[in-house]
């Protein structure tokens, strides 16, 4: 069988040290790669998503497509961390601002001489849902009393910055570490609500310093518990500020008439660090910063850098029944 040799590297995101954070696969150069081998490649580096880097098809610097080991998917903050650190590290980018494609637009990626990535987002969008209390507490497996007095009680919400996330405040780091997830029920969750994971997140973090800490579930992607998740944070920064999370210490819902008329000004901090992937042994840290643009930042370290044979396309050779 002919074969194909391909650079495959796993690089960890959202940490400076190998073996933390969130282990993205990288193929720098996927010209001439079929969806069919793209997926095999995924599905052979066996980590939550794995980005292919392509020739341009429109305005951007170079295009960009990310599969999980089961699936396509249309953005991947991790993964592009873990990508431009890459190609700064190794030569090919200079700190700046490049155009990234993806399949949700062309959106800028900054690599700063420092090595930190910071990735803006597509645009935000925040909805307020209400699903049954008891269904969400059971589908994490913790108490119904978990999701209240969490802050002056905070909304589930449908959130957005590219992928959608299932937002679910908990109040406290005890509940929230000892989640166990039913992996079905959270999947019912998400295809009710046409989302790609649930991320569930509480103030009360490890570190003084961070924000917040989080942990995102997404099984109807094939991933479980994925261990740092820059999308995710990127939608609930954008969550937060939507429904004044920092607001005079309370939170109140917004209606459509008082979001047009909110100021800019709000005590929303400038940088918020979010924490995540302490209960899976994979600890990392997301900067998110949200302004007229929503941009979630870190650094990332290589862990493996070697080369994959990709077998030929067989898919003309497929046996139908």
């Amino acid at each position: 069988m002919d074969t194909d040799t391909r650079r495959a590297l796993l690089v960890d995101a959202f940490t400076a040290e190998p073996l933390t954070g969130n282990a993205a696969g990288v193929v720098p150069d996927a010209d001439g790669l079929s969806e069919t081998q793209m997926q095999a490649i995924a599905r052979e580096l066996a980590v939550s998503e794995t980005v292919f880097v392509h020739e341009p098809d429109d305005d951007g610097d170079y295009r960009v497509r990310y599969f999980t080991p089961t699936q396509e998917v249309d953005l991947c903050g991790h993964a592009t961390v873990a990508l431009h650190a890459h190609l700064y590290a190794d030569g090919v980018l200079d700190a700046g601002t490049h155009a990234m494609e993806t399949n949700v637009g062309t959106l800028d990626v900054d690599v700063g001489e420092d090595g930190v990535v910071w990735m803006t987002q597509a645009d935000p969008t925040v909805e307020e849902v209400t699903p049954d209390e008891e269904r969400v507490a059971d589908a994490l497996g913790v108490d119904v009393a978990t999701l209240r007095d969490v802050g002056a009680d905070l909304p589930m919400a449908v959130a957005s910055t590219g992928l959608r996330f299932l937002i679910v405040p908990i109040n406290f780091l005890e509940h929230l570490g000892n989640a166990d997830p039913d992996m079905d029920a959270v999947e019912s969750l998400t295809e009710e609500y046409d989302v790609t994971g649930l991320y569930a997140f509480t103030f009360d973090a490890l570190d003084a310093d961070s924000t917040l800490h989080g942990r995102m579930f997404a099984p109807g992607a094939g991933i479980p518990e994925d261990p740092v998740t820059g999308t995710a944070s990127g939608a609930c920064g954008a969550y937060l500020r939507e429904v004044d999370a920092f607001e005079d210490s309370e939170t109140q819902r917004v209606s459509d008439e008082a979001s047009e008329e909110r100021s800019d000004s709000r005590a929303l901090p400038d940088e918020m660090r979010f924490e995540q992937g302490h209960f899976v042994d994979r600890p990392g840290l997301v900067r998110v910063r949200i302004g007229d643009t929503v941009q979630v930042g870190g650094r990332a370290t290589p862990s493996f850098d070697g080369t994959m044979l990709v077998p030929e396309d067989e898919d003309d050779d497929i046996i139908e029944a």
